[in-house]
């Protein structure tokens, strides 16, 4: 079963003269790390985001759950 990339778009970026150099001595996909260190970049700001839009929700549970205890927890097996 084949899987489809997404569609690619091409960009211009200034990267460091040597570090470009050690790559592709290194036989490195330049482009490829390029894009997984901007996908980790964009999942690390969505959490933090996330957690920064929520943090009264979380804070209002975590109350919740120090006055109450769990939900159902005479149910847990662990």
């Amino acid at each position: 079963m084949l899987t489809k990339s997404p569609p690619r778009k091409s960009v211009n970026l200034s990267l460091d003269v040597e570090l470009v150099a050690e790559a592709k001595a290194l036989d490195l996909n330049i482009s490829r790390l390029a894009e997984e260190g901007i996908a980790e970049a964009v999942r690390e700001e969505k959490n933090r985001r996330w957690k920064i839009e929520n943090k009264e929700a979380m804070e209002s549970w975590n109350e919740w759950v120090k006055e109450h205890g769990l939900p159902f927890a005479e149910y847990r097996g662990f």
